[in-house]
C-alpha cells in the first residue's frame, strides 16, 4: 500500500490559465504526456476550453462547486450539476466548458483506449475494504471528507483528498485493518495495466 498526502501534491497551472491539476497518481509511474492512465484533481476556476488528449478516455466526478455545462463537439450539451455522479467521455472530443455558480473540483481519471487499460470510478459511502486487485492493475482510495481513519494508521487520520494506492504486486489478502472507516463519502478507483 501507498499513502498519497494531498498536502504534499503540487498545483500545476493550466495553459490556458482556467484552472490547475494536481496529479495522485499516473501509470507508469512517472509518466506524463505519455501516460496508461492518470489520476488528479482539478480545480476549474473559469470558463474555457479543456485540454485535449489523443486516444484517451475520461472518467470526471464533480467533488465540489456548483457544476458545469460541457459542450461535446459532435456529440452535444452535457451538465454536469450532481456531485460524487462519475461521467464519462471522449478525452480527445474538443470539449467547453461553461461554469454554473463558480469554481468547482473534479476528480479527474484518464486512460488510453484499448484492451490493455481502463478505469471504472464509484463514490461509496461509510466504511469501505479495500486492497490489491484480483487480476492486475491498481486500486486507489480517496476519502472526499474529513474523518476518514485507516486502523492501521490509527494515528494518521486521512485528510480529504489524501490517498491510498494498492497494486497488483502488494502480497497477500486484504488485511482486516485496511477498512477504510468514515462516515463521509470515498471515490473507489479500479485501474487496469499491464
Amino acid at each position: 500500500m501507498k499513502f498519497s498526502r494531498a498536502a504534499d501534491r503540487t498545483a500545476v497551472p493550466w495553459k490556458n490559465g482556467g484552472g490547475v491539476t494536481r496529479e495522485i497518481a499516473a501509470w507508469p509511474p512517472g509518466a506524463t504526456g505519455d501516460f496508461g492512465w492518470r489520476v488528479s484533481l482539478a480545480e476549474v476556476a473559469a470558463d474555457g476550453p479543456f485540454s485535449a488528449f489523443p486516444g484517451v478516455e475520461r472518467v470526471l466526478t464533480m467533488v465540489e462547486g456548483e457544476g458545469m455545462d460541457l459542450a461535446l463537439e459532435g456529440i452535444g450539451p452535457r451538465r454536469v450539476d450532481a456531485r460524487f455522479v462519475p461521467v464519462r467521455f471522449p478525452g480527445d472530443v474538443p470539449t467547453g466548458c461553461r461554469l454554473l455558480g463558480g469554481p468547482v473540483v473534479n476528480l479527474n481519471v484518464m486512460h488510453r483506449r484499448g484492451p490493455a487499460y481502463g478505469a471504472e470510478v464509484e463514490v461509496v459511502q461509510g466504511d469501505v475494504t479495500i486492497g490489491p486487485p484480483l487480476s492486475g492493475g491498481t486500486v486507489i482510495a480517496l476519502p472526499l471528507g474529513p474523518g476518514a481513519v485507516l486502523p492501521r494508521r490509527a494515528s494518521t487520520p486521512l485528510e480529504p483528498y489524501d490517498a491510498l494506492l494498492f497494486t497488483h504486486s502488494d502480497p497477500g489478502p486484504c488485511d482486516p485493518r485496511d477498512r477504510l472507516r468514515t462516515t463521509g463519502r470515498t471515490a473507489v478507483i479500479t485501474l487496469r495495466h499491464p
